[in-house]
């Protein structure tokens, strides 16, 4: 790590802000807090200075190990990713912060911005997302897990009093149950290993359920725990010709899956969803600022704080990575990283 004195750390000499502090990957298994220019905000641009971000901890605990497949270096890209993988990388897309140069509209407001872990960024004007009124900049490191939630659904569309089982009680597993359950005549079920999430779960107005009870006979399973296990225990609650959708993404790991079971005789439809492309039947009208706008304003119930489970410094981020990514479970749903 460089430049540990205060005006380094802040990102300022003598008033006149010229370098930040970023977090890069400067190899599998290795994070560093880097020193690095700033580039002065161009006429159209705008200068925040970070408050808080938030860690996606499924996809950049693959790329902290380095486990994004080559076929997927492009598709992967974070809009304001630095380096290639698998290293040297800046990676992160949850940033919330204040804007301390730009227009008038928008100086002194918070923003949220798909931008990596950095002290402060300069980024183009349409870049920065406002936050709504009742939204605080703590809540706001969801933003980018809410809009996976709405993608995930309008890929699932699921239909007014359907029976629907979420398995996962991860951040984005909490997030659909939360939205599906809003939706009237659903019988909605979580389904987690760990016992601990039901009460979070409880939090959010949803039922939970340890795999072992279960209900099956679901008309719509979505599964987000990250675990060929729990893909595999999403199928087996699917009733016949219900649709599974895939929210959880791999990287290098190989996932099994006995389809030698009832998967034929059931007719169950297996379909994968990813947030960086619309759902196919909402194309023609939405685009992605659009919907993160509305990711945004979902974010205006204060029960969703039962999310943010963790929080840490900006300087601990690098240990913090290693420890998320490393392979024993705990009960962290979004940890949030606090800016100085």
């Amino acid at each position: 790590m460089t430049g540990t004195g205060p005006d380094h750390a802040n990102g300022s000499h003598g008033g006149d802000v010229q370098t930040a502090l970023a977090c890069w990957l400067v190899a599998p298994g290795n994070a560093q807090l880097r020193e690095e220019p700033l580039p002065a905000p161009g006429p159209g641009d705008v200068r925040v200075r970070t408050v808080h971000s938030g860690i996606s901890r499924g996809t950049e605990s693959l790329v902290f190990r380095g486990e994004v497949p080559p076929s997927e270096y492009a598709r992967m890209r974070a809009p304001f990713q630095a380096g290639d993988f698998p290293a040297p990388v800046k990676y992160g897309y949850s940033n919330v912060g204040v804007v301390e140069q730009g227009p008038d509209g928008v100086r002194g407001r918070p923003v949220f911005c798909l931008f990596p872990h950095q002290t402060r960024y300069v980024v183009p004007l349409p870049a920065v997302h406002l936050l709504p009124d009742g939204v605080p900049l703590a809540r706001a490191v969801l933003a980018a897990n809410m809009e996976t939630a709405v993608n995930a659904l309008w890929d699932a569309a699921p239909r007014v009093g359907d029976r629907i089982t979420v398995v996962g009680g991860g951040a984005l597993g909490m997030l659909v149950a939360y939205l599906v359950a809003r939706m009237p005549g659903c019988q909605v079920q979580l389904v987690d290993v760990r016992a601990t999430r039901a009460a979070v779960a409880e939090v959010l107005g949803v039922p939970f359920a340890l795999p072992e009870d279960a209900r099956d006979e679901a008309d719509l399973v979505i599964h987000a725990s990250g675990q060929g296990a729990g893909l595999q225990r999403a199928m087996r609650l699917a009733a016949t010709e219900a649709t599974v959708l895939e929210l959880s993404w791999y990287g290098t790991r190989p996932v099994t899956l006995a389809l030698g079971e009832a998967f034929h005789a059931r007719r169950l439809t297996l379909k994968s969803s990813q947030v960086g492309r619309l759902a196919p039947a909402q194309r023609g009208r939405w685009d992605h600022r659009r919907r993160l706008a509305l990711a945004l304003s979902l974010l205006a119930d204060s029960r969703l704080d039962a999310l943010l489970t963790a929080s840490a410094p900006f300087e601990q981020l690098p240990a913090v990575l290693a420890r998320l990514s490393g392979a024993e479970p705990d009960d962290n749903l979004c940890f949030r990283i606090d800016y100085p």
